[in-house]
């Protein structure tokens, strides 16, 4: 399995995962980028995977399915009026034979999932590098234990999230550790990455125990002392 993606919006990324002929595509906040990828590389729709309900994840559904009626839509309760399978936590199920776990990730929605395919976690806006989504549900206690379930992987566990935030990320992690040699390290890795046109991600979970402060928080008052100032940094 080969995992690549396409760009939307302003800093989404699309991901898709490629076999053979086949591919799922997950969050396609757009359809164009999308329907032009697979018809640029020949591909057939298997699948179309919703980590949640936000427009900027799902405003390409209806195009996609509209040129593929046929392809199934999996996600979360909060995007039943598109999910053909709705999904809920520690689901499982294979994928070109490669095991899939669907785990309950909350916080930046009610029902938010994250899809963990061997080494590879789909985790929408509940994970980014240096980061976590912000809390719309204000269900802190959620949010927080998403970042445990998080902390709970494998160091090797590469991290594909929803935005590329990665450079705000470290910058606002800079500034509570201002001398960190390993956050200045990232951030000029992240900066090479996009002035190159590439993707800062994947990360890993094992970069992210070094470099993201959410998913260092030993507690709930520290997780949201964290958040509310990420939310007015800028």
């Amino acid at each position: 399995m080969n995992v690549t993606y396409v760009k939307a919006l302003a800093d989404n990324y699309i991901w898709l995962l490629v076999e053979g002929e086949e591919v799922v595509v997950v969050d396609p906040g757009e359809s164009q980028p999308v329907l032009d990828y697979l018809q640029a590389h020949s591909l057939e729709l298997k699948a179309i995977w919703l980590t949640h309900n936000h427009a900027d994840h799902t405003d390409g559904v209806q195009a996609i399915k509209a040129n593929y009626p046929s392809c199934p839509v999996y996600g979360p309760q909060e995007v039943a009026d598109w999910a053909n399978y709705v999904l809920k936590d520690q689901d499982q199920f294979d994928l070109w034979q490669v095991p899939v776990t669907v785990h309950q990730t909350p916080g930046h929605t009610p029902g938010h999932l994250s899809f963990l395919v061997a080494d590879c976690l789909f985790c929408g806006d509940a994970l980014f590098a240096a980061g976590c989504g912000r809390v719309f549900t204000k269900d802190y206690q959620a949010a927080y234990e998403s970042m445990q379930y998080f902390r709970s992987l494998d160091d090797t566990v590469k991290v594909y999230a929803g935005h590329e935030y990665t450079q705000t990320n470290l910058r606002f992690a800079l500034s509570l550790d201002p001398h960190s040699s390993v956050l200045q390290a990232a951030l000029t890795d992240c900066q090479a990455c996009l002035r190159a046109g590439k993707a800062s991600l994947p990360t890993t979970i094992g970069q992210e125990r070094q470099i993201n402060p959410f998913l260092m928080a030993k507690s709930l008052t520290e997780f949201k002392r964290l958040r509310d100032l990420r939310d007015d940094f800028s």
